[in-house]
């Protein structure tokens, strides 16, 4: 191998390392005039001795000196080369980028302008160093040193500036090496990538938005950046794609859906709403691409339902009509289950509009999908009994809209009622607070005597005496004689709920004969409050057929004693008292006549034999058999309601024993005495019994 320092000079050699940096440059010169002459010469053996030279001697030198000297000398030497240094390349350029970490910052400093003076000359021959010079670049773009940032920069721009216009830059090469540092924090890193692929976007030749997915996250995490400068390239560059992509007929939509998924549910608002811009747009462009990502894409769309920010709630709902629009097929992979999955997760969001928008999704699979829904009943049946307890009563009524839907079918049906019945029995708060909303909502949307007869078959056998008498008093609508049956055995649970039903069917004699039958232990708190309730539902609207049956007292006898049986339970200080006898004040005295029908009603017996015939509540007679009236056995029923009240007072008695063991065991304490309402307690229950009877 040739001498090299047989070509050049030893003076050229020891100025190049000086510490001024005029010898140097005039060294440098006299380097670049050397290799030109062997250039012409064609002597390219000993250009790669002095090359050579310049590296090992200089450019990995300890000296800092020696090292700025060798990358001048590599720069001057290129220039030397012009033309023909593309075959010296291989030597060049990896010393000059070694140099780019060195630990002087001068040295970096050089290591730019040498870089930069031999990109000038070679041009698009140094392409295939690309991926080395960008890693080179990105990490001096965030350097500690301002002139080497900025001679960075100066070398950034003449790389642009070459790569656009050669057609030898591979994008698939250079695209893993961007997505590897799109996630870098560093703000002056950050903008060197903005950069780059902004003006890659810009080459007609290179085809950014094929890749757009590699580096899509990597934008939108920018977009949450400390620095309002690198928000606003990020969100331009991001901008600028959207565009293209409305105006490409091929793009990859699914890839891309994932990401906007994962980023609406930034912390971020900004990054949130350029995520829902984008989904928005995707929903309306992707068709059929998108319908595998259907699930996900609803997953981002309910919370934003809910966004403290209306720019994103309008996207979201925007988003949401578009997608529900959508009528897809399972056989199309559209996945029911997925979107169920999804749909019943927000039902446990903490927003009311995210639930809502949930329950809505349930409702429109079960319209269209009713038999794939079904299929998934056993995944969203408890999470749909337990949205009955929402504090939200909108979402309380799209619940029983849906578990209607669902019991359509006898068996679900049973199996809605029997769950019902279960959850009230664990809660009781639920039973108290929502139990006549679901029941008469569910009343309305099924067929009303269906539900109250599989109520009242289930609560016949209710071994909890305590919970049947709360849930009897939750149920307060009844019609017609089989129906009056059908509820009779499980509302015995409850002297009130009995007494109102017998009011509500027009069924007097009886009413009167449960008041009657009723001794000291069921005249408690509980029961006057019930009663309280009573007395001014009777001043409603659904009770005014009752009202207006008092104008003829004398065919209404038995309405009349069981009203004034009611009245004769209410203290005479309380409100519902003085209600119910300013009622009764009113009722005509003119109508009664001194019949049978009077002495039978004063005898206080309704089911009194009379020879072979019994009066009804309207005076007439009817055949007596067994003491039936309308084919309905009182006697019979009777004996079951007094029997089922024991029952409770049994129990009752038997808590009371056992308080006061406990108290016994403790030992002796002052027990406050219990106090029936008074007018003060009776304008409380006033206020409560707006929520409704029961």
């Amino acid at each position: 191998m040739a001498d090299a320092h047989s070509v050049v000079p030893a003076s050229v050699l020891r100025n190049l390392s000086d510490k001024l940096y005029e010898k140097r440059k005039n060294a440098a010169l006299e380097v670049e005039g050397i290799v030109k002459q062997l250039a012409a010469l064609g002597d390219h053996e000993k250009i790669s001795a002095v090359i050579s030279l310049l590296t090992t001697e200089y450019t990995y030198s300890p000296q800092a000196n020696h090292r700025k000297g060798g990358l001048i000398g590599l720069a001057a030497a290129t220039v030397g080369l012009t033309s023909e240094a593309s075959q010296h390349l291989e030597q060049i350029v990896p010393p000059v980028l070694n140099s780019f970490s060195d630990q002087d910052s001068r040295v970096r400093y050089y290591a730019c302008e040498a870089l930069y003076n031999i990109a000038k000359v070679v041009r698009g021959d140094f392409i295939i160093f690309f991926n080395q010079i960008f890693d080179a670049l990105c990490k001096l773009s965030a350097d500690s040193a301002a002139n080497v940032q900025s001679a960075a920069h100066l070398l950034d721009r003449l790389v642009k500036d070459i790569v656009t216009e050669s057609d030898q830059f591979s994008i698939e090469e250079f695209i893993p090496l961007l997505r590897e540092r799109m996630n870098v924090l560093n703000p002056y890193v950050r903008q060197f990538l903005v950069g780059w692929i902004t003006v890659l976007d810009s080459v007609p030749d290179i085809d950014m938005l094929g890749f757009l997915p590699d580096f899509l996250d990597g934008l939108f995490n920018m977009l949450s950046d400390s620095s309002h400068e690198i928000r606003q390239q990020a969100d331009s560059a991001l901008s600028e794609f959207l565009q293209e992509i409305k105006n490409s007929p091929s793009v990859d939509y699914g890839r891309m859906a994932e990401i906007l998924v994962q980023r609406a549910a930034s912390p971020d608002e900004f990054t949130r709403l350029t995520a829902m811009t984008w989904i928005n747009e995707f929903v309306k462009l992707g068709g059929d691409q998108l319908v595998p990502y259907y699930a996900d894409i609803l997953g981002a769309i309910l919370p934003c339902m809910s966004d403290k920010e209306e720019k994103i709630r309008g996207f979201a709902r925007e988003t949401n009509e578009e997608l529900r629009s959508v009528k897809g097929e399972p056989e199309e992979a559209f996945n029911v289950g997925a979107i169920l999955s999804i749909a019943r997760r927000q039902l446990d969001s903490e927003w009311e509009a995210t639930r809502i928008e949930a329950l809505h999704w349930i409702s429109t699979l079960l319209d269209r999908h009713r038999s794939e829904v079904l299929c998934f009943l056993n995944d969203i049946f408890d999470t749909l009994l337990k949205a009955l307890a929402d504090s939200s009563d909108e979402v309380v009524l799209l619940v029983l809209d849906i578990h209607a839907c669902i019991a359509q079918d006898p068996q679900h049906f049973s199996q809605l009622v029997v769950f019902l019945v279960q959850n009230f029995r664990i809660d009781h708060s639920l039973l108290e607070r929502r139990g006549a909303l679901i029941i008469r909502r569910l009343c309305d949307l099924l067929d009303a005597e269906r539900v109250y007869r599989e109520l009242s078959s289930i609560l016949e056998g209710e071994a909890d005496l305590e919970f049947a008498c709360i849930m009897v008093q939750s149920l307060a609508n009844a019609a017609g004689k089989d129906l009056f049956v059908a509820l009779y055995a499980s509302w015995s649970h409850s002297p009130m709920a009995i007494i109102s039903l017998c009011l509500l069917a027009q069924m007097y004699p009886h009413a009167s004969a449960v008041i009657q039958s009723l001794v000291e232990e069921d005249i408690n708190v509980k029961f006057l409050v019930q009663l309280d309730k009573l007395i001014r539902l009777l001043e409603t609207p659904i009770f005014a057929h009752l009202r207006l049956q008092l104008l003829e007292p004398g065919r209404y006898v038995w309405l009349l004693k069981a009203l004034y049986g009611l009245l004769m339970l209410l203290p005479q200080q309380s409100a519902a008292f003085k209600i119910l006898q300013t009622r009764l004040k009113t009722v005509p005295t003119y109508s009664f006549n001194a019949g049978d029908q009077l002495k039978h009603a004063l005898s206080g017996n309704p089911y009194s034999h009379h020879g072979a015939s019994q009066i009804t509540e309207d005076g007439n007679k009817n055949l007596n058999n067994g003491n039936v009236q309308n084919d309905i056995n009182f006697t019979l029923w009777l004996e079951q309601f007094e029997q089922i009240q024991r029952q409770h007072r049994l129990l009752a008695k038997s808590q009371a024993q056992s308080r006061n063991n406990s108290l016994l065991k403790d030992g002796p304490k002052a027990e406050e005495p219990r106090q029936l309402p008074t007018s003060n307690t009776n304008r409380a229950v006033s206020r409560s019994s707006k929520r409704g009877p029961g």
